[in-house]
């Protein structure tokens, strides 16, 4: 299986429905099932923005399996769009990159850590 990781709080905020967009510099062109890992990083500003949603933010864990379902060129309109949602979760701008586009959303429980990796990589689940 496909995996991205993110720092903490952002993959958190996936696994829980909050957040359905995740930004990167580069495209994909895969769609389909990944699952969202939560790497040993945390941006510790917006760890504060989001303390009180009382949820767990646990490290270098697979926390939730998640569809890409597409992959969004940041524009003028998304940006538009996108400062509509709630600010403690996205930033009021995203001046370029792609926006992956994220759905069904399922929890997952795999108790072993892991260390996360750049881009898309992949899990063996029978490890």
């Amino acid at each position: 299986m496909k995996v991205l990781t993110l720092k903490q709080p952002w993959a958190s905020l996936v696994a829980n429905g909050y957040k359905v967009y995740e930004f990167r510099s580069w495209k994909t062109n895969y769609r389909g099932e990944i699952y969202i890992h939560a790497g040993c990083g945390v941006d510790k500003e917006w760890l504060d923005k989001v303390k009180d949603y009382s949820i767990d933010f646990p490290k270098k864990k697979i926390l939730c399996k998640v569809v890409i379902e597409d992959c969004i060129k940041i524009d003028d309109e998304f940006n538009k769009m996108i400062s509509k949602l709630d600010k403690n979760v996205y930033k009021d701008k995203y001046r370029d990159g792609y926006a992956f586009k994220l759905g069904k959303v399922t929890k997952v429980n795999i108790d072993k850590e892991i260390n996360g990796q750049l881009g898309l990589w992949s899990y063996d689940e029978d490890n």
